[in-house]
């Protein structure tokens, strides 16, 4: 299999905006956001679907949602975090963690603008986790 976009990110060939970084999974702005703030949450190992995952990375990118997600939702001042999986777009397994607000409610898919990278850049700041 050849490297995804998320495996070249992992490598460093390609920027991009972490958020959180740890041995298993990285958390990354999204560059086509739903809202501001959505993230990817994905998997050092490259497999097509997240249920292929062996056990240990698995639980690694449920665990990253878990801390990275309510700093999204309090930073964006949202009422909710959304979780999709959707696993086609990309073949190298990732969560989408949306923020939204009740009356916006949880839209994963359409043709979301692409952000700006000064925009990107605020987010990243206001979203990094440190250590």
């Amino acid at each position: 299999m050849k490297d995804s976009i998320f495996t070249k990110i992992i490598k460093g060939e390609i920027p991009a905006y972490k958020i959180y970084e740890d041995e298993l999974t990285i958390a990354i702005l999204t560059i086509q956001p739903v809202h501001p703030g959505h993230t990817l949450v994905v998997s050092k190992k490259q497999v097509e679907q997240f249920i292929d995952l062996p056990d240990d990375d698995y639980r690694a990118m449920w665990e990253t949602v878990r801390k990275v997600g309510p700093r999204i939702r309090k930073v964006n001042d949202k009422e909710f975090l959304g979780v999709v999986v959707k696993g086609r777009d990309v073949p190298h397994a990732h969560i989408h963690l949306i923020p939204f607000n009740r009356d916006e409610g949880l839209k994963a898919d359409g043709d979301p603008p692409t952000e700006s990278d000064e925009s990107l850049k605020v987010m990243h700041q206001r979203l990094k986790l440190t250590g």
